[in-house]
């Protein structure tokens, strides 16, 4: 005889974390079709092929990884739950990839013609570099173990997306795209979330294993870590060469490669901190919006309430 199917009930809580992730990222919510990105096309007319040419490669990228973590990695995170509640979190993170993936398009129909669009999309396909990445973490998303998938999640979510997140963050700095800007920062703001909800399961699974299967994880953890920034070096430089920007951009990906890691409680492996980062990127990391009242369109940011940035120690208690 079948088990009875069992409802959700928000009134009885197994994990105080589920409910106030739950809470943050509906606080949060946001579309991309409130945010005036035609405001941004005298910015972008003034811009040479050059900069047309990788702002609209990152930001095919970072749809092609958006995609992957809404069609292939949230579902296989879920066939590993812990409660009920930790499935209806990951529900709305899988919805708000879908979100994200579908921001970049409408970047590209305001600031794209049709060949462009399509030259875009041929070109995300198509790099190598690019399919490593997102094969190596769907490898993982389908073969590998419940602690391995939420490791490659983590990885992608804090660290993979941000060679892509430089190039927004740095027009930002220099008051250009603006509101391209603010549907990243509203990205970055989710994806902060994700990343240490996600890191959070992935701790309480890691420390219920022996000393020896923690050392021999860590190995493989710290591997494919490294295995992943080769790749991303390879990617960054044929990006980012013909504007001089790679060193600067590796820098800022490996001090998110490190803060992936302390998602995950683990020490970080690169020398590289917030100090050594392009300060005007940094600035522009910072994801608290104005508000914005997208019915008169003045202004950015997304007026939906007061909302802050989850950090890590939101997710403290429960790990002692």
């Amino acid at each position: 005889m079948a088990e009875n199917y069992q409802a959700i009930n928000w009134n009885v809580i197994e994990d105080q974390i589920d409910k106030a992730t739950w809470e943050k990222l509906t606080e949060q919510f946001w579309l991309d079709t409130r945010i005036p990105l035609s405001n941004d096309l005298d910015d972008w007319r003034k811009m040479t092929e050059e900069e047309h040419y990788l702002v609209g490669h990152v930001f095919g990228g970072l749809t092609l990884l958006d995609t992957l973590q809404s069609q292939d990695g949230m579902t296989s995170l879920k066939e590993n739950i812990r409660t009920q509640h930790e499935e209806a979190v990951l529900n709305n993170i899988e919805f708000m990839e879908s979100v994200h993936a579908k921001s970049y398009s409408s970047i590209f129909e305001t600031l794209n013609s049709s060949e462009e669009i399509d030259e875009i999309f041929s070109w995300t396909n198509q790099n190598e570099y690019l399919q490593y990445k997102a094969n190596k973490i769907n490898a993982v998303y389908q073969n590998g173990t419940a602690l391995q998938k939420k490791v490659a999640s983590v990885f992608l979510e804090t660290f993979l997306f941000y060679s892509g997140f430089y190039t927004p963050l740095y027009y930002l700095g220099h008051n250009k795209l603006n509101n391209v800007a603010e549907i990243i920062k509203l990205i970055l703001r989710d994806e902060s979330v994700h990343g240490t909800y996600i890191g959070y399961k992935f701790q309480l699974g890691f420390n219920e294993l022996g000393e020896g299967e923690q050392a021999e994880f860590k190995n493989w953890m710290y591997e494919f870590l490294l295995d992943l920034y080769n790749n991303e070096e390879q990617f960054t430089h044929e990006l980012y060469d013909p504007m001089g920007w790679s060193e600067s951009v590796l820098t800022f990906i490996r001090y998110n490669a490190n803060k992936a890691l302390m998602n995950l409680g683990q020490d970080p492996i690169f020398p590289d901190s917030a100090d050594d980062v392009n300060p005007i990127v940094m600035n522009g990391i910072s994801t608290t919006t104005s508000n914005h009242d997208f019915f008169s369109q003045v202004g950015n940011g997304y007026r939906l309430g007061q909302v802050e940035v989850m950090d890590d120690s939101d997710y403290n208690y429960g790990l002692n």
